[in-house]
C-alpha cells in the first residue's frame, strides 16, 4: 500500500493528526458543550455550530490565498498550528457555570472558536496542497489517488482517539466531584435554574429521578444547589477536554518541524520554471477555464454531501443523546468511565482507518481489469451511498416520538423507546463509505485538475464549498426540533440522492476535463 509513495506523505499525515484530534473533539462535544454551558436550545446552538464549521472552511480560502501569494506554504501551515493551539486554550480555560454574564462568556467562547477556525484555515488546505505537489513529480503522478487515500486514513488515527479521551476527561472530572454522567441532565438543570418549581411536573419528576441517580454522595436535598454544581462540574470537564487538544497540536507541531524539509517548496519550483511562448499561454488559458468550470461544478455538488455528513456533530449527536440506549456503552477504567453520546464520533475515523485498505484494494482490482470508475463517478456513487445511510436511519426512526413529544414523557417511557446503539454505528459506517468515495478523492481531483499556479486557491475553494454546506447545518437542528424524526432524515436522503443524479449527468464532461 505504501510502495511507490513519496517520502513526505506519511510525515504530512502525522502532522495533520493533531488537527484531526482537535476537530473530532469539537465534533464530539461542541454542540453538547454550548447547550450545557449556556443553556441554549438545540436550534440556537445550531447557528453557532454552523457558523464555526463554515468559518473553518471559508478561512481555508483565505489561507490558500496567503500561501499562493507568498509562496510560503510551510510558514503559513506553521502559523496555523500555533493559532489552533491558542484557540483551544481560550475555550479550554475553566469558567463558572451558570455563567455570571452570558453575553461576555459567550463572546469569549466564540472568539476562541474563531481563532481555531482561522488557524485551521491557514493549515488545512495548504497542507493538502503540499501533498498534492508531491505528486507533480512524474515518478509519483500515477499514485496520486492512492496517496490521498493513505493520507486520509492516517490523519483519522488521531480522530479515532479524540472522542474517547474527551469523554474520559469529562467523566473523570464528574467522578472526582461526586457525580455520575447523564446526557439529559444539563438541559433539565438549566430549566430548573430558569423556572424553578414552575417547571412542568414531568420535567421536575425526571430531574429529581436523574439527580438522585447520578449523585454519588447520597440523595439530593437542595435541587438548586445540585443543578448549579452539576452544570459547573460537567462543563469544567468539557473544558479540560479542549485543553487535551493542545497536547495533540504540540505533537503535530514537533512532527511538522522535524519533517519540514521533506515537503516540496513551491517558491523554489516557481524559480526553476521555464518560460512559454504566446501560443502556449493562449492554449493554457483555454484549458485553465475548462478546469475551473469543472472544479466549481464538483464543488456545487459536494455542498449537499457536507450538509448531510456534518450532521454527525449536530442533529445526529442530539439523536444519540435523546433516542439511543447508552446504558449498554460503558467502559469502566476505574478512574473514569467511557460512556456518553459522544463516543459514536469514534465510529467514523475507525471506519476510515479500517475500510480504506479494502476500498483501495477494490479500486486496485478494478483498475487491473480496466473497470475502475473515474473520480467523478466515484463521487456520484458516494452521494448515493450517503442517501442510503439516511434511508437506513429513517427506517429505524419511523415509530419514534418527536422531540416535542419526548419532553412530555417519563424516564421509563423514554428508555422504552430508545433504539440500539448499533443503529447509529451502522449509520456512521455507511456514511464513512460515502466519505471515502468523496472526500479524499475529491481532494485528489482538485490537486489533479487545478491549474499549477492555483493549487492553494482551488484547495481553498474545495473547503469553501464545504463551508457552504456547513453554513446550512442549522437546518438539521430546525428539522430535528420541529418535524417527526423520520421526516428530518428524509430531507437529507432526498438532498444527497438529488446530488447524485446531478453528478451522474456531468460525469462524461468531467472525465474529459480530467484527461
Amino acid at each position: 500500500m505504501f510502495k511507490n509513495q513519496p517520502k513526505g506523505l506519511i510525515p504530512a499525515a502525522l502532522a495533520n493528526m493533531g488537527e484531526r484530534f482537535g476537530f473530532y473533539i469539537m465534533m464530539a462535544i461542541l454542540t453538547l458543550f454550548i447547550s450545557a454551558k449556556f443553556g441554549l436550545s438545540e436550534k440556537t446552538t445550531g447557528y453557532i455550530y454552523s457558523v464555526f464549521y463554515a468559518s473553518i472552511y471559508v478561512l481555508a480560502l483565505v489561507g490558500g490565498i496567503i500561501a499562493d501569494k507568498t509562496k510560503n506554504y510551510k510558514g503559513t501551515i506553521l502559523i496555523g498550528i500555533v493559532l489552533m493551539a491558542v484557540g483551544y486554550l481560550i475555550i479550554g480555560i475553566p469558567t463558572p457555570t451558570p455563567v455570571p454574564n452570558l453575553p461576555l462568556y459567550l463572546v469569549l467562547t466564540c472568539f476562541g472558536l474563531f481563532v481555531i477556525a482561522f488557524g485551521n484555515g491557514m493549515f488545512k488546505g495548504n497542507l493538502q496542497a503540499l501533498v498534492g505537489q508531491m505528486y507533480d513529480n512524474p515518478k509519483y503522478t500515477s499514485f496520486r489517488d492512492a496517496g490521498f487515500q493513505i493520507f486520509y486514513m492516517f490523519i483519522n488515527i488521531g480522530a479515532f482517539f479524540a472522542p474517547s479521551i474527551a469523554i474520559g476527561v469529562r467523566n473523570w472530572w464528574l467522578k472526582e466531584n461526586g457525580f455520575d454522567y447523564d446526557a439529559t441532565l444539563p438541559e433539565l438543570c438549566h430549566q430548573y435554574i430558569n423556572e424553578g418549581t414552575a417547571m412542568p411536573a414531568q420535567a421536575m419528576e425526571n430531574l429529581t429521578t436523574l439527580a438522585n441517580q447520578v449523585s454519588l454522595n447520597g440523595s439530593v436535598t437542595d435541587m438548586h444547589a445540585f443543578a448549579a454544581d452539576y452544570l459547573n462540574v460537567f462543563n469544567h470537564g468539557f473544558q479540560y477536554a479542549f485543553l487535551a487538544a493542545i497536547v495533540a497540536m504540540l505533537i503535530s507541531l514537533v512532527i511538522y518541524i522535524i519533517n519540514k524539509n521533506k515537503f516540496p517548496d513551491p517558491a523554489a519550483k516557481k524559480a526553476a520554471g521555464q518560460s512559454v511562448n504566446k501560443e502556449e499561454i493562449t492554449m493554457a488559458a483555454a484549458e485553465i477555464r475548462q478546469r475551473i468550470y469543472a472544479l466549481f461544478a464538483v464543488f456545487g455538488v459536494v455542498i449537499f454531501f457536507w450538509l448531510a455528513f456534518h450532521q454527525n456533530g449536530y442533529s445526529l449527536t442530539y439523536f444519540a443523546r435523546d433516542y439511543v440506549d447508552l446504558s449498554t456503552i460503558n467502559i469502566d477504567l476505574g478512574f473514569t468511565q467511557i460512556k456518553g453520546a459522544e463516543i459514536f464520533q469514534s465510529v467514523n475515523p475507525f471506519c476510515v482507518v479500517f475500510l480504506t485498505p479494502f476500498v483501495m484494494w477494490i479500486f486496485g482490482a478494478l483498475h487491473k481489469k480496466g473497470k475502475e470508475p473515474s473520480i467523478p463517478m466515484k463521487i456520484a456513487i458516494g452521494m448515493g451511498i450517503a442517501s442510503l445511510a439516511y434511508i437506513f436511519l429513517l427506517i429505524f426512526s419511523l415509530t419514534l416520538p418527536s422531540k416535542v413529544e419526548l419532553s412530555t414523557m417519563s424516564i421509563d417511557q423514554i428508555n422504552a423507546i430508545r433504539v440500539t446503539p448499533w443503529v447509529i454505528v451502522g449509520l456512521y459506517a455507511i456514511l464513512t463509505v460515502a466519505e471515502l468515495f468523496i472526500s479524499p478523492l475529491g481532494i485528489s481531483f482538485v490537486s489533479k485538475v487545478a491549474p499549477p499556479h492555483m493549487q492553494g486557491l482551488m484547495q481553498g475553494f474545495w473547503l469553501a464549498a464545504t463551508a457552504i454546506g456547513n453554513s446550512l447545518l442549522w437546518i438539521g437542528g430546525l428539522l430535528y426540533m420541529e418535524v417527526p424524526i423520520w421526516a428530518c432524515w428524509l430531507v437529507f436522503a432526498v438532498a444527497t440522492a438529488a446530488s447524485m443524479i446531478v453528478m451522474l449527468s456531468m460525469v462524461r464532461w468531467l472525465e474529459r476535463v480530467t484527461k
